[in-house]
């Protein structure tokens, strides 16, 4: 899902909503199975996907082909099952996997679009076209349109010693491209900026639909793609807001997996990556994601094995920062994929639109301002522009929060410029309007921001807009030297983009960003891996939609970290993932810990930045490269005892190094009261850290040769392991060549399988469906229910009002469990009804959608129909759910491996 909203705004509002959502409530993307679509890899790369059909016809499996899954990585197919054949998820995976040609069986599961914060130029263009003279735009940020972006991962430096990424492809998963925007070439195809790809899905595309695809990887409605397209590829030549992307003289190719809607799913992903893989990419990049920490997930091992066979994938690390410790997102949790987190930009810049001002008697000094269109919209105007002081205030103030005093002058035909407040745009517009006022423009009363203010119901009001501070202090201070301004408006849609920028002054510039997504995985796999710059980053954006547009998110982070790898590939002519991931890690820069606006002296940890924040030109020079690029001690019970560290050198000269050892902050996963999740910012474990010991405390790595170092970490005591603490921090190593390296580690001082409370018992209950504010219901509540025809709901059921009145079970996973069952026990029930052993319990069946594998933490609402997953209808009776999650660690075929809680009893019957 895309919001129209701005960083600061979002900032406050993240800051007040999390004592609002439940506990372990994902505030960002969410991953769900489609009911009854598999995902299935053949053996030993046989591909007759005919016989494997009529095998499945033969098992009582009849099923209709959603995608033909043939590559050289991954021979297999994915499929619908037709309806009222698909039974336990668990069970029915056991019968597709026994069919000869199966090696391996997996659920389809929606992936949404990340929850990127963008914020677009507020105009667009009149027949999607771009005005091409530059002459009356404001550059972006820096000198010759150097981007802040760039300097701060010292992309500039590589960029003006002429290394563009020349030679490279890079295949980006996404929403598609507006190839017609004259920034990223203008066409498609051969000789393009953008060469290749293909659309895998078509518009109509929804996630769970039968994908209908064409070649042609056109975005016109949803941007994403685009955006991160110019991050990557934007031509400074043609960008008539004259920046260039991290790589511009690389190839790019846009894989399109999303519609017009905000889904996909994973099988759509795995075509996607083989597809670019098979193309000939040599980085593919991808900013989506479902929250995880599994690396088991099949979109994950498909990514994973074109990393082993030598093409880099960075993926976004995610934007749910604010659920704390243990959010990993896949498929950047997968083995040797570059999960890549976000740091904030130095700079504010706003994309606005151009108006003219003529300053003075005589209107003699024009220059051009940015503003942003509101509601409702400005016409073509040109008026004199005239500033609310608080000598026309009742309350003194610069704003018209009040009304105005009677000696104000008419306001009819003027543009009343007024500062902005909190009392609301309504009323600052009510009372000018009192006044006469046509058209306002409201100028911001902070640095570096503007938004689109919309009055609707005020008949007389014909314009309204807003202007940034900087803009309306300096006018304000004209017009009350006597200095008059005559301000012309050009229809949003005809005018031309303005980018400006202001230096960040909110506090978090160059470091994390509060919603980027932490680490750990849920089998202590460190991630991310590093960060780029993806708070608030201007690029482009469809034409249709604006055309430029500023948004934030890992999302963006993500492409630059490819157009990096892609200058690396170019600088160094090397193509391994692995060297790659290396060279960006030791070099990273370490970030201290921002919590919102404290900033705290140590440094933030590993699972929120992984490395740092990346140094392209340090990387593309170092001589040195670590190997591995990070290490994980894992958990108390499977510690890594000593971890081996290999140096490289590349040089002509012998190096030493001095080893050291810089902690970052430790953190709790678990609060103290409940022992629940805690949200960002987690608890500090302050002065907590581990000790680690060295194999040498200074080594000397030959010219051309390598050393090797081993670490050997003791884990910080004292701590409440029941709350999981996390500890990390950097092994540091300082050459005499002037070269200094870093290797991130982290670790967890406690158990994975005994610590976590994987089932929080208070809020794990039994409600009625119908109840929106989800209060438990008592024992032995009565229901009555329809006959069902299904397990699952009908969609669009949970838009309904009221709710159907069903009995439903709330299950709040406090960790995430590779299994998680919700069975359903029979307490009073006829004699004969059926029942199956599981796991030492006689139960009827399963809830619709149960089983459920690699579960990451979050909260399920799963209403139950009278039909179990397996489809029977189960006889009026007293029963009960018993709700059951698998340890990390555990084995699923040991029940004492399991959270359990049996949840009260509840009495069901028909109508009619």
């Amino acid at each position: 899902m895309v919001r129209w909203c701005s960083a600061l705004l979002s900032l406050a509002l993240a800051r007040s909503a999390l004592a609002a959502v439940p506990i372990g409530y994902d505030p960002g993307q969410k991953t769900d199975i489609v009911p009854g679509a598999y995902i299935v890899e053949f053996n030993n790369g046989q591909n007759d996907e005919s016989s494997f059909y009529s095998d499945l016809q033969s098992k009582g499996l009849p099923a209709s082909k959603r995608m033909t899954l043939s590559y050289s990585l991954f021979k297999g197919s994915s499929f619908q099952l037709d309806k009222g054949i698909d039974v336990d998820p668990v069970k029915t995976t056991s019968r597709i996997a026994s069919i000869p040609v199966v090696k391996k069986v997996w659920p389809v599961r929606i992936v949404p679009l990340p929850d990127s914060k963008i914020r677009p130029a507020g105009f667009g263009h009149n027949n999607s076209t771009v005005p091409p003279a530059p002459s009356l735009a404001r550059r972006a940020p820096g000198q010759n349109g150097t981007l802040s972006t760039h300097v701060q991962t010292q992309v500039d430096k590589l960029l003006a010693a002429g290394v563009t990424g020349k030679g490279i492809r890079i295949g980006i998963i996404d929403t598609g491209v507006d190839y017609r925007h004259p920034a990223l070439g203008g066409c498609f195809g051969p000789g393009c900026p953008v060469s290749f790809g293909t659309d895998l899905v078509g518009d109509d595309y929804n996630g769970y639909n039968t994908p209908r695809p064409d070649p042609d990887p056109l975005d016109t409605c949803q941007g994403h793609g685009t955006h991160v397209a110019g991050i990557i590829g934007a031509q400074r030549e043609r960008n008539e807001l004259g920046f260039s992307g991290a790589a511009p003289g690389a190839e790019l190719g846009m894989y399109k997996v999303f519609g017009c809607v905000d889904n996909t799913a994973t099988d759509v992903l795995v075509a996607a990556f083989n597809r670019a893989y098979e193309d000939g990419c040599d980085v593919i990049t991808c900013s989506i994601g479902g929250n995880s920490g599994w690396a088991e997930d099949p979109w994950a091992v498909a990514v994973s094995r074109i990393v082993a066979a030598g093409v880099p994938c960075t993926v976004a690390a995610g934007n749910s920062g604010s659920a704390g410790l243990f959010y990993a997102s896949t498929a950047a949790d997968g083995r040797g994929v570059t999960a890549v987190a976000s740091v904030e930009n130095i700079e504010i810049p706003l994309v606005l639109v151009e108006g003219r001002a003529a300053i003075g008697e005589g209107c003699g000094n024009k220059t051009s301002f940015g503003w942003m269109e509101g509601r409702p919209k400005f016409p073509n105007v040109t008026l004199p522009l005239w500033v609310v002081t608080p000598n026309y205030t009742t309350d003194g103030a610069w704003n018209a929060c009040n009304p105005l005093s009677d000696d104000t002058p008419d306001l009819k035909g003027k543009i009343v410029l007024v500062e902005y407040a909190i009392c609301s745009d309504w009323v600052i517009a009510n009372n000018l309007v009192a006044k006469g006022a046509e058209y306002i423009m409201i100028y911001y009363n902070q640095d570096s921001f503007a938004f689109s203010p919309v009055i609707d119901d005020l008949p007389t009001l014909k314009g309204l807009g807003m202007t940034t501070y900087q803009q309306g202090k300096e006018w304000r201070q004209l017009l009350t030297s006597g200095v008059p301004i005559l301000v012309k408006i050009t229809d949003p849609v005809y005018a031309r983009p303005i980018a400006v920028s202001y230096p960040n002054t909110v506090g978090d510039g160059g470091l994390v960003n509060y919603f980027s997504s932490w680490g750990p995985t849920w089998e202590v796999g460190l991630y991310p891996h590093f960060a780029a710059v993806g708070g608030d980053v201007l690029s482009t954006f469809p034409l249709d939609l604006g055309a430029f547009a500023v948004a934030s998110g890992t999302s963006m982070a993500t492409p630059q970290t490819a157009a990096v790898m892609a200058l690396l590939m170019q600088h160094r002519g090397i193509r391994d993932p692995q060297t790659l991931m290396s060279l960006l890690s030791s070099t990273a820069q370490a970030k201290p810990f921002i919590d919102y606006d404290k900033l705290w002296a140590g440094l933030a940890p590993v699972p929120q930045q992984g490395a740092g924040l990346v140094q392209a030109w340090d990387a593309a020079n170092a001589r040195t490269v670590p190997s591995p690029s990070s290490v994980s001690f894992n958990d108390t019970e499977h510690l890594v005892g000593s971890a081996t560290v290999t140096l490289r050198n590349t040089g002509g000269k012998a190096v030493t190094f001095s080893v050291g050892h810089v902690p970052a902050l430790t953190m709790y996963t678990y609060n103290t009261e409940r022992l629940y999740p805690a949200p960002f910012p987690n608890p500090i474990a302050e002065g907590a850290a581990a000790k680690l010991s060295f194999s040498a405390d200074v080594i000397t790595v030959p010219a051309g040769g390598s050393a090797e170092l081993t670490i050997r970490p003791t884990p910080p005591a004292g701590l409440d392991e029941k709350r999981l603490p996390v500890y990390s921090g950097y092994v540091v190593l300082n050459g005499t060549n002037g070269e200094n390296l870093a290797v991130p580690y982290l670790g967890v001082a406690g158990s994975m399988y005994s610590a976590p409370k994987m089932l929080d018992p208070e809020r794990t209950f039994t409600f009625r469906y119908s109840n929106l504010n989800l209060d438990p219901i008592p024992a032995d509540s009565n229901f009555t229910l329809p006959i069902p025809t299904s397990p699952e709901l009908p969609p669009g059921t949970e838009g309904m009002n009221p709710l159907p009145n069903l009995p439903a079970a709330v299950m709040q996973l406090d960790a995430g469990t590779s299994l998680l069952r919700c069975d359903i026990v029979a307490l009073d029930a006829p004699a004969g009804v059926p029942t199956t052993d599981v796991l030492g319990v006689e139960v009827v069946g399963s809830i619709g959608g149960f089983p459920a594998e690699w579960v990451p933490r979050r909260y399920f609402v799963k209403p139950f129909t009278g039909m179990t997953q397996e489809g029977k209808i189960l006889p009026a009776g007293r029963y009960a759910f018993l709700v059951r999650g698998l340890r990390i660690f555990g084995d699923r075929e040991n029940a004492a491996d399991y959270d359990a809680l049996k949840l009260l009893p509840f009495n069901i019957e028909y109508k009619n």
